[in-house]
């Protein structure tokens, strides 16, 4: 194990803290153990977003700093793990394991910009020769099993610590899996997707800084990330990934970059934000909770405090 990705900076821990306390003091009913942050300053010296200008050991040998709160709590991620099978399926592009196709480049787009889970289902299908079905005979079905698992087993090859323990082996769902993929679940859902707040963290680090996969495959994920703050077009789509989340916490001229997740239990978000005022910066807050996950001043509120920090005297010192 090595250390983490990030230094966590005592001022910003402090900090942190501090915007947790207004946080559960502005909504009593959230519990201590219904939310998990990770938050990356990127104070001068550090430069992130460079379009890939550095290689990838130099980047990592940079550590930004940091705070983070449960950030190691295994969390159910909702949408947020269509981050992780986009840097899959461009690893896969830039092998040659797959090859590009209309369908596949517009399951790519759906699955980010609009959070699509039908997208998802047909990416994950590409990723790993699987499909959804009826269920299979025991034999079958651990072939099934071993290829469906095949996205882990990439992520694991990254030999980030952050990614020791999460599952991503799942497609994501409206109604819910059936058949094979129910089954995949376990009777206990056990078998679910499940992220940290620092694993979440630090794939978008590595897409901000242009070294997942390689420098153009990131700008064409930070693309697709690109959320519009423009009141006029979030109200024409109701199903944004700003209201309620990080995106509406910073003014409407706020450069945002995010990935959010919400279901009836849990309401995330995974957001790299360039805002007037303050230096860049990057916050994954994860939410759980039927009441939380249909509040939709949580999220705002979390990150209209961390860029009042960002933008503060002290930060900037």
């Amino acid at each position: 194990m090595t250390a983490k990705f990030l230094q966590v900076d005592d001022r910003l821990q402090t900090n942190l803290n501090q915007v947790l306390d207004l946080t559960w003091a502005r909504f009593p009913a959230l519990a201590q153990n219904q939310i998990a942050v990770t938050w990356l300053a990127y104070e001068p010296p550090y430069i992130v977003n460079t379009g890939g200008a550095l290689s990838s050991d130099d980047f990592w040998q940079q550590r930004p700093k940091g705070a983070s709160y449960r950030g190691v709590e295994l969390i159910y991620p909702a949408s947020v793990v269509k981050l992780f099978y986009l840097v899959a399926i461009h690893e896969w592009l830039e092998r040659g394991m797959t090859q590009s196709s209309p369908e596949l480049e517009r399951a790519m787009h759906d699955m980010i910009v609009g959070s699509s889970n039908d997208a998802t289902g047909y990416v994950m299908d590409v990723l790993t020769g699987t499909t959804s079905g009826p269920e299979l005979p025991p034999g079958p079905f651990e072939t099934w099993k071993h290829q469906r698992d095949l996205v882990n087993r990439y992520l694991k090859t990254l030999q980030w610590p952050e990614l020791a323990t999460i599952n991503a082996n799942q497609k994501t769902w409206c109604d819910g899996p059936y058949g094979r993929e129910r089954a995949y679940l376990g009777d206990g859902y056990e078998n679910r997707n499940m992220l940290t707040t620092e694993a979440s963290a630090r794939l978008l680090h590595s897409i901000v800084g242009g070294v997942a996969v390689n420098a153009a495959r990131c700008q064409t994920m930070m693309r697709f990330m690109t959320r519009d703050l423009d009141p006029q077009v979030l109200a024409a789509d109701p199903d944004n990934q700003v209201t309620g989340f990080l995106g509406a916490g910073v003014p409407v001229d706020t450069q945002v970059w995010s990935k959010a997740g919400l279901t009836s239990k849990v309401r995330h978000d995974a957001a790299y934000i360039e805002a007037d005022g303050a230096h860049p910066y990057l916050l994954v807050v994860f939410t759980e909770g039927t009441e939380h996950s249909h509040n939709e001043d949580i999220l705002p509120f979390v990150s209209a405090q961390i860029l009042s920090l960002m933008q503060s005297q002290d930060m900037s010192q």
